[in-house]
């Protein structure tokens, strides 16, 4: 049996499983990477309600990332909720000191499905300066619709794109569109622009849907496939994804 390549991700946990590292996991054995963990946050949720959320200290979530690399050889990692810009720019650094080629995955989750938002503190008082440093060090950020509106409040979506784009590339989803419903864009580095349709009928809404997106990228980039093909890759398998179903948590045996 092929053995399979290592992968990280640094998330919540959520115990209905839909969404943070019990999702990205699912994600991961789906497509035939294993799938390590480390825990940024614990929540209390489920598919429908958020109650609270306990950050995991910077040391504690710094020495399992150490930890783990000095056992496993992991080239792709996908980070989701962190505290702050500030503590991802930290949790960043220890990953490029373990390994200078290392892809990073950067999810921004600003807020949970059921409207917990999970940087109220931190929005008000956003530093450009630290989040453009993470950018800058990072392989892809993947914000929806109403994520990438909240990054930098002064500018305009396109303004945003073209900040971003100068740092990292940059897959915008497309789900919250209303005007380009379920159409996701990659944006590259290089200045080039991709439209990626949706395809596979019907969807239904899933608790932690991007959560898996931007897992089966990471998981198609870390099995050897370019940037563009693994976007395509993994927007097929999430709009698989979503229709599985009719719950809000799906099913990955599809």
């Amino acid at each position: 049996m092929k053995k399979r390549p290592y992968i990280l991700s640094i998330a919540g946990f959520d115990p209905s499983g839909g969404a943070g590292l019990v999702a990205d996991c699912k994600t991961f054995e789906a497509l035939k990477c294993q799938g390590l963990s480390v825990c940024t946050a614990n929540t209390i949720q489920t598919d429908t309600t958020f109650i609270d959320c306990i950050w995991t200290d910077i040391d504690t979530i710094k020495k399992q990332i150490e930890t783990l690399f000095k056992r496993f050889n992991i080239d792709v990692v996908k980070i989701g909720i962190i505290q702050n810009w500030r503590t991802m720019s930290e949790i960043i650094d220890v990953l490029i000191s373990l390994n200078t080629e290392i892809k990073i995955i950067v999810d921004p989750v600003l807020s949970a499905s059921t409207n917990f938002d999970f940087h109220a503190e931190t929005q008000t008082n956003f530093d450009s300066k630290i989040f453009d440093k993470v950018l800058s060090k990072i392989y892809v950020l993947t914000p929806n619709y109403d994520e990438i509106q909240k990054l930098y409040s002064s500018k305009t979506i396109e303004e945003t794109i073209a900040h971003i784009t100068e740092k990292t590339n940059l897959f915008l989803k497309g789900g919250h569109n209303e005007s380009e419903k379920g159409k996701d864009y990659l944006y590259t580095k290089q200045g080039e622009k991709y439209p990626i349709n949706p395809k596979y009928h019907p969807v239904y809404p899933k608790h932690g849907s991007g959560c898996v997106l931007s897992s089966a990228m990471a998981a198609y980039l870390n099995l050897g496939f370019p940037l563009l093909k693994s976007c395509f890759r993994a927007k097929r398998f999430t709009e698989k994804y979503l229709g599985s179903n009719k719950e809000l948590l799906g099913n990955f045996r599809f």
